[in-house]
């Protein structure tokens, strides 16, 4: 396994969480312990108005990034979190979910970069 890359739409989230920039980063600071994930810098988390009002943010981590984009109108949260290492899919769904309280997501997970390990076989 080269890569575990989950991909979160979060739909109907409540507003004024997807609006706090602080909450945002504060995710963005817990998550990657919860996920025994190595944080290496501090999350950058901006606010913007265009297409839509919304927040990105964005942490690296040892083993690659996790990434939030809110989309404040459409009440919808899209989360990325993408390593190098196993980590619990579930376990990252109940987090985000617990924070940004969605009516509905939709998970998908793929492996990435397995054709790495079977060329080293």
């Amino acid at each position: 396994m080269h890569g575990l890359h989950l991909i979160i739409d979060m739909y109907g989230c409540r507003g004024d969480r997807l609006g706090d920039k602080n909450l945002i980063s504060q995710i963005l600071l817990e998550l990657p312990d919860f996920l025994k994930l190595t944080r290496l810098s501090e999350p950058l988390v901006e606010e913007y108005d265009n297409p839509t009002p919304g927040i990105s943010g964005f942490v690296i981590i040892g083993e690659s990034h996790i990434s939030i984009h809110t989309f404040i109108k459409d009440r919808l949260a899209t989360v990325d979190i993408y390593a190098c290492k196993e980590f619990n899919v579930d376990n990252a769904v109940q987090y985000l979910t617990g924070k940004l309280s969605p009516k509905k997501i939709h998970k998908y997970v793929l492996r990435r970069g397995d054709e790495v390990a079977a060329e080293a076989l």
